[in-house]
C-alpha cells in the first residue's frame, strides 16, 4: 500500500498540487477498496493485490491525459449523494452545492413545484427533490444522452424527478403559471474564455453544456427569463448560476422584465456566482 501510495505521488506531481494529489488519492481508495481517509492509513502496511494495482496504474494513465477523476470513474459526488457522470454530462460542482443551499434556506413551504433548466446529470433536480418538502420537481435538457444518465441517478437515488427533452429556446412560454421555483445553471462560458480553461475541463467536458457566444453571453438568461414570466407564479423565485463577469448585466436583465428583490450572490470564492429574483404578486 505505502508503495503504491508513493507511486501515485510521484506520477502525478508534475501536473498536480500535493493537496490535489492528496485528494485524488482518497477518491481512488474510496472507490477501489471503499476507504475511508482513516482507513488509508491504518492499511499503510497491506499487500494491494494485482488487480487493484492495475486499476491504479490505468486511472494514473487517464489522469495523466487531464481527464477528470470523475469521468474516469464515472461517479461525482455532489450534497451527499453519489452521482453517476459521464461526458455526456458537466461534473456538478461546489458552487452548484452553494446554489442548492440557498434555495433550500430561502424555501421552507411543501408541495412546491420546480423546474430546472439545463439539469445534465440531475444533480439539481434530485437534490432539490431529497431536501425541498413533498416538492414536485421537473428537470428539462437537451442533450437526450444526459436526460438518460439523470433518470438513472434519480431511479438509482430513489427519487421522483419529472425529466423531459426540450430546449429552453424554442420553448414556448405557458398560458398559465406552473412553477413556484425556476432554476438553471446555463451554458455561460464565453468563446474568448476558452484560452483561460483547464485542458481536464476544455478536451471532456461537453461544450454545449459550457459555451455561449461572444457577442450574447446572457443568450440563455434571456430566454429563462421570458420563459419565467409566464411560467412562474405570482412570488415565484427565479434562481441562477452565472458566470461572474456577468453579474450587473444580468441583474439588469432581471430588472429590465419586471422581476424584482433581485438579489446579486457571491460564491465561496468572492466571485458574483448566483442571481435570485422574484416575480411580483401582481403579475
Amino acid at each position: 500500500m505505502k508503495q503504491t501510495l508513493q507511486h501515485i505521488k510521484d506520477t502525478l506531481s508534475p501536473i498536480f498540487s500535493q493537496g490535489e494529489i492528496n485528494s485524488l488519492i482518497k477518491i481512488i481508495f474510496e472507490n477501489l477498496k471503499g476507504y475511508s481517509q482513516v482507513d488509508i492509513i491504518m492499511h499503510g502496511d497491506d499487500e494491494l493485490s494485482d488487480y487493484i494495482k492495475g486499476k491504479v496504474q490505468s486511472i494514473l494513465t487517464r489522469l495523466l491525459n487531464h481527464e477528470p477523476i470523475q469521468y474516469i470513474l464515472g461517479d461525482a459526488y455532489f450534497q451527499g449523494m453519489h452521482l453517476k457522470v459521464t461526458p455526456h454530462t458537466l461534473i456538478p460542482r461546489p458552487e452548484t452545492e452553494q446554489l442548492v443551499d440557498i434555495i433550500v434556506e430561502e424555501n421552507h413551504a411543501s408541495d412546491l413545484r420546480v423546474l430546472d433548466i439545463g439539469t445534465g446529470s440531475g444533480a439539481i433536480a434530485i437534490a432539490l427533490a431529497r431536501a425541498l418538502r413533498f416538492a414536485q420537481v421537473d428537470a428539462i435538457d437537451i442533450s437526450a444522452e444526459a436526460l438518460s444518465v439523470a433518470r438513472e441517478n434519480a431511479k438509482t437515488l430513489k427519487t421522483r424527478v419529472n425529466f423531459a427533452l426540450k430546449d429552453i429556446l424554442a420553448e414556448p412560454a405557458p398560458s398559465a403559471p406552473l412553477y413556484d421555483i425556476i432554476v438553471s445553471n446555463p451554458p455561460y462560458i464565453t468563446e474568448k474564455e476558452r484560452h483561460d480553461m483547464e485542458a481536464n475541463v476544455l478536451d471532456y467536458e461537453p461544450h454545449t453544456a459550457l459555451f455561449v457566444p461572444d457577442n450574447d453571453p446572457l443568450l440563455f438568461y434571456r430566454a429563462i427569463t421570458l420563459y419565467a414570466k409566464s411560467a412562474l407564479a405570482p412570488g415565484g423565485r427565479l434562481y441562477f448560476e452565472i458566470n461572474q463577469n456577468f453579474g450587473k448585466e444580468t441583474e439588469q436583465l432581471l430588472d429590465n422584465n419586471g422581476f424584482t428583490n433581485i438579489a446579486v450572490i457571491k460564491d465561496m470564492y468572492a466571485n458574483d456566482r448566483f442571481v435570485s429574483a422574484t416575480k411580483p404578486l401582481d403579475k
